[in-house]
């Protein structure tokens, strides 16, 4: 039990971090990128939505890239505070974070797009400043959308395996996720632990994808009676 269950408590710490972190970029550069027109804008859609597409090992290695201890960041991390995110949990929620971000972004901005920008500029004209607007009038309209991206996120973040794999390796209990403990099993010949592993994996995905399923098909609803 404990062999599924070390796994399994790491990728929900792994995954949970990694999901707030790619919320709290995503949904904010999704609203500027709705709200605020500048140059260069297509460009910042691109890179934010490149990991959604980019093979995970090519995003693993322009992390280690940029974080690793001779990175373009990595360097001045271990040189100034000490800090090496490379083969440490954190960098698995690093990881994660990266590949599992174009799915809240694209959620959230396709959100806010749907959202009245009539109730906004009433808002403003009431005295609310673009603060206030924000936290009282266009979030609470996205939220659906953005909840439903959340989710999905949050079960890419625990499936995460090529990018984790090369920034924060496999070390059992210490950086293993289910889904190097099942690429590690499978490799041992142990089917009955990889077996107990994708079921818990495939159980928790499964229903993250019905319930982000309805939130969707309750926001199309509601959109369709306005």
């Amino acid at each position: 039990m404990s062999q599924s269950l070390i796994p399994l408590l790491l990728t929900l710490k792994v995954a949970g971090f990694a999901t707030l972190a790619a919320f709290l970029i995503g949904v904010s550069s999704a609203f500027l990128l709705t709200r605020v027109r500048f140059p260069g804008r297509e460009w910042a859609d691109a890179i934010l939505t490149l990991p959604l597409v980019m093979p995970p090992t090519v995003m693993g290695y322009f992390l280690i890239v940029v974080f690793g201890r001779k990175g373009w960041i990595g360097h001045w991390l271990y040189d100034a505070l000490g800090i090496s995110l490379m083969f440490t949990w954190q960098g698995a929620v690093l990881a994660s974070s990266v590949v599992s971000l174009p799915l809240v972004f694209k959620a959230a901005r396709s959100a806010f797009e749907g959202v009245d920008s009539n109730l906004e500029r009433a808002a403003r004209t009431l005295g609310l400043s673009e603060t206030a607007v924000f936290f009282r009038v266009s979030l609470p309209l996205a939220w659906r959308g953005i909840l439903a991206g959340t989710m999905l996120a949050f079960a890419r973040a625990m499936g995460e395996f090529g990018a984790t794999l090369m920034v924060a390796g496999n070390l059992p209990g210490k950086t293993q996720t289910l889904s190097l403990a099942v690429y590690e099993a499978v490799q041992a010949g142990n089917d009955r632990l990889a077996a107990t592993l994708v079921l818990i994996t495939s159980l928790v995905c499964v229903v993250i994808l019905v319930s982000s399923g309805k939130i969707l098909k309750t926001q199309y609803l509601k959109e369709v009676d306005r």
